[in-house]
This record gives C-alpha cells, sequence and structure tokens, in this order.
C-alpha cells in the first residue's frame, strides 16, 4: 500500500501539489486523471522520491520512502517518467536489460537475462532486440522503455503516460500487459492517463486531480460519471455503458 498523506509541493507562491492525501490500494491498478497542470506528474515523482516535498509524508508498506535506502527502493518501486532522454546509443535489449540494476549491478546472470527476454515479449519488441533506439518509431522507443520498467520486477509500478507517442493498437497491448501484471503477479500500478476511457476501461480505481488538489478518489465507476467528470474537467460529457465498461462520449 502507498500512502500519501497531506503532501505539498510548491514552486515559489504557487502549490502545484496542495495537501494531498490519499491511499494507494496493493493488488490493484490505480489511474491518476485530471487537466494539465493538475499536478499528477509531481505527484508521482514525489511517490518515487524523484521529487522533494515541501511537507506531509509518503509511506510504502509502511515505510516512510525517505528512510528508505535507494538500492531497496529501487526492488520494491519502479517508475517511468514522460520524458526519457538516453545520449549513448544502445539497443533495445541494451535499455530493457538497465531494469536489472538494483539487483545485477551491471553483471547481469542468466537469471536476469530471463527477465530482460520476458519483458521484451510483453511488449512485443522482439523483432527489434537489437535496433538501436535511434533506429526506431515514438511508439517502439516508448514500449522498449516500459518493458526496461517492467524488467526492473518490483511489486510497485508507477507510469507517467505510459501511451504517449502509441498508436490504438499499442495502446490497448500496454494497459492489457499491466492489466495482466496485476491479475497475474499481484503487482500494484499508478499511472497518469490522459483518455479516460482507457482509465475507465482498465482501471480498479482513478484518481482525480485539478489545480493541484484532490477532486475525488473512488472505484472506477464511481467517477467515470457525468457529474463527476464536469467536476473535475468543466466539461459535461455523456456516458455510455459498452461492454460493461462506462465509456465518456466527449467528442463535438
Amino acid at each position: 500500500m502507498i500512502e500519501v498523506r497531506n503532501v505539498t509541493k510548491r514552486y515559489g507562491e504557487k502549490a502545484v501539489v496542495d495537501n494531498v492525501s490519499l491511499t494507494v490500494r496493493k493488488g490493484e491498478i490505480t489511474s491518476l486523471i485530471g487537466p494539465n497542470g493538475a499536478g499528477k506528474s509531481t505527484l508521482l515523482s514525489m511517490m518515487s522520491r524523484l521529487l522533494k516535498r515541501d511537507d506531509g509524508e509518503i509511506t510504502v508498506d509502511g515505510q516512510e520512502v525517505l528512510a528508505v535506502k535507494s538500492d531497496e527502493l529501487a526492488k520494491k518501486l519502479a517508475i517511468l517518467r514522460q520524458e526519457n532522454h538516453i545520449s549513448v546509443r544502445l539497443t533495445v535489449r541494451d535499455l530493457v536489460s538497465f531494469g536489472r540494476f538494483p539487483y545485477s549491478r551491471g553483471r547481469l546472470t542468466r537469471e536476469d537475462w530471463k527477465h530482460v527476454d520476458r519483458a521484451i515479449a510483453y511488449m512485443e519488441l522482439e523483432p527489434y532486440t537489437q535496433r538501436f533506439l535511434d533506429q526506431l518509431s515514438g511508439g517502439q522507443r516508448q514500449r522498449a522503455y516500459v518493458a526496461m520498467t517492467l524488467c526492473q520486477d518490483t511489486d510497485y509500478i508507477l507510469l507517467d503516460e505510459p501511451l504517449n507517442n502509441l498508436d490504438m493498437k499499442h495502446s490497448v497491448q500496454i494497459m492489457g500487459v499491466l492489466r495482466r501484471l496485476v491479475e497475474e503477479l499481484d503487482k500494484t500500478i499508478v499511472l497518469v492517463l490522459h483518455d479516460i476511457n482507457f482509465a475507465s476501461c482498465y482501471s480498479d480505481r482513478i484518481i482525480a486531480l485539478k489545480d493541484g488538489k484532490l477532486v475525488r478518489a473512488g472505484l472506477t465507476d464511481e467517477i467515470i460519471r457525468t457529474d463527476t467528470l464536469a467536476e473535475i474537467y468543466d466539461l459535461t460529457i455523456p456516458i455510455e455503458e459498452i461492454r460493461g465498461n462506462r465509456i465518456g462520449i466527449y467528442f463535438r
């Protein structure tokens, strides 16, 4: 379980995350939604200790993240940020192998390489294993970075807009893989999503932020409602139920 208690992050006088408290339950997919500038990515970075908070407390399985050694935290929690820039020329397999660093310190064992190949297979990247990252499309690179995060084999996986640059097929593929990781391997996944319909179809719970504040948190069906979404987005979004999923019809 991840618990966030009264967490605040300020830049100058502006609180981009303002006294937020929430709980992420184990063995579920929790999606963070909200308008641009709501504080979603900032909150995710503070959960993983990549970004320093100004106030509050964040614990993972009862341990304050600031008190956990970096190598131990990296075996428990993995994060993929929006901005991924590696200047070294790497193949897909090399990149994915970085996910094993907390365990191998760069000296990969046969077991480590099994994790690498399994993550590559999950993301259907086998044809590109020996290609360099600069030879890939944006979507292929994004899948390689997701594979690197999966390869870290942590209980908690935090993903900041993992569907960036992906077409419909690979967006569905990644969300399906995340669902399998939860159901088959009991992983806990927190991700930032802009598409409320992906959040609706694949999440167990949704947390909504707006202007740095927590607006709503609850089961997916409790959040994907016209009145609730209007409060979050200042937009009337009719909801239709299709194959048991609530779908927002936000096109005009």
